[in-house]
């Protein structure tokens, strides 16, 4: 039997398009998914379970938070980070409106705490206050518009705003403060042995591991936003190559649930990435480690105790 042959014999077929348990949609936005075409009880099945990526990662980050004392705002980023998941579960599952609400708001005032890890570093704590409710004003602002013009576009703006805000001021903070610090630690240090300590990177070798990691942290977060446009632009083709298909194996094609993997895994990277530049400021490279040993695998802020190859010494 021919591969051809072997994959058509382990097909099925969709679902007609019908009604499904949560009854008529309510939500402003649907997706190239076609609805309780693979379940009644599910909406948008590939939408749906895609989200369980946030769930892990997100419990990941607690867990390691907590483990290894980081700063209590990135608990409650990974939190956030868990809720938009979450919410974006049982929106895709139902396509009710409040449930899209959980999801989208989710996604703003999470970036609203990597605003406020970002740019309350080292301030004093009035002014760490007064840009708390700076951000808390603007999230009501966002909050209270979108609920009154449920404009998606809107949406995406202010969250594109939000997120380049974040980005683009973590870019200019390595190489305008980061970096010259590491380079006045590295200098410092020189002729002081440390026999118990392992060797630390040097401040290029760290530097170029966290430019790799942001470069691909924006590749994966951007690639997903690509294939979400073109599902959005080639619908109604991409349903057609999805009949022929078939199932299971056309669940490859829904480009909707691979934004989600990918902007997951794309934000997953730029919170352990500001968690890492607060470690580094604080002068803390020498007691912990960003631990990522391919580019197959997610990154981690270890204590150096912890690092795999000291272990195995």
């Amino acid at each position: 039997m021919s591969l051809q042959s072997l994959l058509g014999a382990l097909s099925f077929s969709y679902h007609e398009p019908r009604h499904g348990f949560w009854g008529e949609k309510t939500s402003t936005l649907n997706f190239c998914e076609e609805d309780y075409v693979m379940s009644y009880y599910c909406a948008e099945v590939c939408n749906t379970i895609t989200n369980a990526l946030f769930v892990w990662l997100g419990y990941k980050g607690i867990r390691d938070c907590i483990r290894y004392s980081h700063p209590p705002i990135f608990v409650v980023a990974f939190a956030g980070y868990i809720v938009v998941g979450l919410g974006s579960t049982f929106f895709h599952a139902s396509l009710k409106y409040p449930m899209q609400l959980v999801d989208e708001l989710a996604m703003i005032y999470t970036t609203c705490f990597m605003c406020f890890a970002t740019f309350s570093y080292g301030r004093s704590t009035r002014l760490s206050i007064f840009l708390g409710a700076g951000l808390a004003s603007l999230a009501w602002f966002i909050t209270a518009r979108y609920y009154q013009t449920k404009d998606p576009q809107f949406h995406q703006d202010a969250y594109a705003v939000l997120t380049a805000i974040v980005v683009f001021s973590n870019m200019w903070i390595m190489e305008r403060i980061l970096r010259p610090a590491l380079k006045k630690r590295e200098e410092s240090r020189k002729g002081v042995r440390t026999p118990n300590r392992p060797k630390l990177p040097t401040t290029n070798e760290m530097m170029k591991q966290m430019w790799v990691m942001v470069a691909t942290g924006l590749s994966i977060f951007l690639g997903g936003y690509l294939i979400w446009n073109l599902d959005n632009m080639y619908c109604s083709t991409i349903r057609q190559w999805r009949h022929r298909v078939q199932l299971p194996w056309a669940v490859v094609l829904e480009g909707h649930a691979w934004w989600h993997l990918m902007t997951g895994l794309g934000a997953y990277f730029y919170i352990l990435w500001r968690i890492w530049i607060h470690r580094c400021l604080d002068g803390d490279e020498d007691k912990f480690r960003l631990y990522w040993p391919s580019i197959l695998s997610v990154p981690e802020v270890v204590a150096v105790d912890d690092m795999p190859d000291k272990k195995m010494r």
